[in-house]
Order: C-alpha cells, then structure tokens, then sequence
C-alpha cells in the first residue's frame, strides 16, 4: 500500500469506543447465533459473518456492509480492541476500494450505532446501576443509537 492509500483507508473507516469492558463485549458476540444458511447475523440491513475471530488481544469479525438495494455488500473487517480496563474500541475498516459516498457513510455509521446500541442494551440488562456511553472515534456525529433500532436478537 502506498502512504496515500493507507491515509484514505484510515479516512474511510469507523470507529466507536463504549463503556463496557472487552471481556464483556466478546462474550456477548460470541454468545450471538451467526446462522450460515442467512449469511450472517443481521445488524440493520448489513451482516456480521461470525464466528468471532483471535484469541488473545485484538478480535475481528467479517462484515458484509449494505449500502443501498442497488449496490452489492461491501466486504469489510471489524477489529474490537480493548481501549482501557472498562472501555473497548470498535473499528469498521473496509477490506475493498470504496468509493466514498453519502450512502457508505451513512450505511457504515447506522450499522457500528446498531451494533454498539445493541451491546449497550445487553450490558445494561445486566447491570442496571451504570448508564454506558458511546463515543466516536470516526467520521461524523457522536452515536445516538435509538431504542428499538436494532433487528439482531441477543
């Protein structure tokens, strides 16, 4: 890859840090079905091709982004990196050339606000005394996931 390439690459990729410890959220993806007769599991209208892939440090799952009805899912990579004791780090990083769109940024902001909401959801479930929070590393506005919004089934 030549320096330009791998700048527009990081410009080109998402990034979410929530409070909820790493252990927390791996365990929570690995315990979601990932059916291989659908695809993957379904965030939004996009899919995660699991299982949940590393063992020590750095996980990743496979992504197949949708970007609208006319356009084929965009092969994409998610890399979950603990960020501190409490909090983890998600980045959505695409594994093809993209052409840079309205539609890809928002399709690749839904889906890490789908996917992050819906962690924050299960987490909450479990300890209803701390509130969580999302931050963005990325492009864009900060998450507002909004309840509800997520069809995966946890």
């Amino acid at each position: 890859m030549t320096a330009g390439m791998c700048s527009a690459g990081r410009w080109l990729s998402f990034g979410r840090i929530i409070d909820m410890p790493f252990e927390a959220c791996v365990a929570v993806l690995e315990s979601w079905p990932y059916p291989a007769q659908d695809c993957g599991l379904r965030i939004g209208r996009s899919r995660l091709r699991g299982p949940v892939d590393g063992e020590h440090g750095a996980r990743q799952i496979e992504v197949r982004l949708a970007r609208g009805p006319l356009r084929p899912p965009l092969r994409m990579r998610l890399e979950i990196n603990r960020w501190s004791r409490s909090r983890t780090a998600f980045d959505l990083i695409p594994d093809q050339r993209v052409r840079p769109t309205a539609a890809y940024f928002r399709s690749g902001h839904r889906l890490l606000d789908l996917l992050t909401h819906s962690l924050l959801q299960r987490s909450a479930a479990q300890h209803p005394d701390r509130v969580p929070a999302v931050r963005s590393t990325g492009q864009g506005p900060a998450a507002d996931p909004r309840p509800g919004a997520c069809t995966a089934t946890a």
